[in-house]
């Protein structure tokens, strides 16, 4: 008897960290499941998934198209011929690569690659990484086979009967913080006798966190407090050039390749909002301040984080407060050993476990048997 092949997945999105290492997770966890699993990923031209996702060791096709440009509506002008293209292209993937089931993580590629599945009924899950779907979500919601998603009340945007709550993938490695405080300490040449703040402004980087860092440094060191500053690659070299001098207590890194180390050693953490930093934040359960990025479509990262805030298992400070209230409100829980231990108990409890392997099974069991005539 001849074994069935593997089943054939498309994973489409990225745009940024945040949909690109979920989307690599789900993969891992595929190809723990079932090995013969063939996976492709569709992405974004001129985007970081373009170099991550091969770095992981999956090919990945690039479609020409952009986001929304909310800062310049003249760069718009070209959108909707992009879109047009994107869905041709998608087609055209489609019919080469001859997919099982498609998969949606969100970001730029996600839309067309997903709309062009359900033209051709191919079915699709979304992984709704956010507390608030956009409208792209939504719309693709109504066709997908199961969407799966991090936080519960997702009836309001999508059919109930195709939710799963299963929380989201995070990066296995990233949380591995058990006992590695020493290695911390060796890694970034800090000192065990003093608090560690780490701020976390994304892969991209927040001009607002950084900003905030620079005018508050000398208020932290003073405080004897020591910083783990991830300033993104947008402003990494700009940072440099505006320190006063030799820091020995602050560590500045462009990006974080050893987050788990990071996070091990981190008291209290300064974060923005993204949907997968909150899951590692949970999970990991360290006193955590988020300042949500007001730059992002439909205000999700406030959404976000509210839903840590509404069960008092985190500080938000908005944007606008930030450069004003966010280094004293950091500095003021880093000493207040009660309310850091209160904050960590409740992160714990929200804590969603293996989202990659639920959802991994969740993509296999909605793969159809048979052939399709991708027509």
């Amino acid at each position: 008897m001849m074994n069935k092949p593997g089943k054939r997945v498309i994973i489409s999105g990225g745009g940024t960290g945040g949909h690109i290492f979920p989307a690599i997770s789900i993969a891992h966890a595929l190809k723990r499941i079932a090995p013969d699993t063939e996976i492709l990923f569709v992405g974004a031209k001129n985007r970081m998934e373009m170099e991550k996702i091969p770095a992981a060791g999956y090919p990945i096709i690039g479609l020409d198209i952009q986001g929304f440009q909310r800062k310049s509506l003249l760069k718009n002008i070209f959108l909707p011929f992009k879109m047009l293209k994107s869905i041709y292209d998608s087609i055209s993937i489609i019919k080469k690569f001859k997919p099982d089931v498609a998969v949606g993580v969100g970001g730029y590629a996600s839309g067309p690659l997903l709309y062009a599945a359900g033209k051709m009924d191919i079915p699709y899950l979304i992984q709704e990484q956010n507390s608030y779907a956009g409208i792209t979500n939504t719309y693709l919601g109504k066709k997908a086979t199961r969407i799966c998603v991090a936080f519960k009340g997702m009836d309001q945007f999508f059919p109930a009967q195709k939710i799963k709550l299963t929380g989201n993938p995070i990066r296995k490695e990233s949380i591995d913080i058990t006992n590695k405080g020493a290695e911390a300490l060796d890694y970034f040449g800090l000192s065990a006798d003093k608090k560690t703040l780490l701020v976390l402004g994304g892969s991209l980087g927040s001009k607002t966190l950084n900003t905030c860092m620079l005018i508050g440094l000398d208020q932290i060191t003073a405080a004897g407090v020591q910083l783990i500053w991830q300033t993104g690659s947008s402003y990494y070299l700009s940072i440099l050039h505006a320190l006063p001098g030799e820091q020995p207590n602050v560590k500045i890194v462009e990006f974080l390749n050893r987050m788990d180390l990071a996070y091990a050693l981190a008291d209290v953490i300064i974060s923005r909002a993204g949907a997968g930093t909150i899951a590692e934040l949970t999970v990991i359960g360290k006193p955590t301040i988020l300042v949500p990025s007001p730059n992002v479509a439909e205000d999700h990262q406030t959404k976000n984080a509210m839903a840590l805030v509404d069960h008092k298992a985190a500080f938000l400070v908005t944007d606008h407060d930030a450069e004003k209230k966010l280094v004293r409100a950091a500095l003021d829980l880093i000493q207040n050993t009660s309310k850091c231990a209160e904050l960590s108990q409740k992160l714990v409890k929200m804590a969603l476990y293996n989202a990659d392997e639920i959802i991994a099974n969740e993509i296999l069991n909605i793969a159809k048997d048979g052939t399709r005539s991708y027509s």
